[in-house]
């Protein structure tokens, strides 16, 4: 019962604000920039976050590379020696290395992809936005209105000439 009467507030709260926007375009505009700001600052975060962890991945997979080189080195060194079970042991090492390797290649790959679409999505939000529209409709027609009927009693009265007392 207290999940259905917190959804009708919510829905009525809903409501008025719309309403109140509907009734001032202005607050909506200053709203919708405000929307757009956090956004911004949101995806900057993230683009920071992204970045550092492609780093961290980068760096990862330049030990894992190192690792890889020394287990190659360490196969080559014990079936050059006869020692065939160990470098089967170490081949299979280096085989799970190979494959964790693999792992973090694509990793970083899913990372460059997720920077790719916030680098996208900051882009167009660093477009300027569309004007908002403004509340000038009725009032500039009723504004251009009044002026033309100003600019024709001034010609009525420039027509009739001075008057005599």
């Amino acid at each position: 019962m207290s999940g259905s009467w917190f959804e009708q507030l919510e829905a009525q709260l809903d409501r008025q604000l719309e309403a109140f926007l509907n009734s001032h375009p202005d607050q909506q505009h200053l709203l919708d920039a405000d929307e757009r700001q956090e956004r911004q600052r949101r995806l900057g975060r993230q683009r920071l976050e992204i970045r550092a962890q492609a780093d961290a991945s980068r760096q990862s997979l330049l030990e894992l590379a190192a690792e890889i080189t020394q287990w190659q080195q360490r196969v080559g060194r014990a079936r050059a020696a006869g020692a065939e079970a160990l470098a089967d042991q170490a081949a299979t090492h280096l085989r799970q290395l190979m494959g964790l390797g693999r792992d973090r290649w694509q990793a970083l790959h899913e990372l460059g992809i997720s920077l790719g679409q916030v680098e996208a999505e900051l882009a167009q939000l660093q477009e300027p936005p569309r004007p908002a529209p403004t509340p000038e409709g009725p009032d500039l027609e009723q504004a251009w209105a009044n002026f033309e009927k100003q600019q024709d009693l001034e010609e009525l009265r420039r027509s009739r000439g001075p008057r005599q007392p």
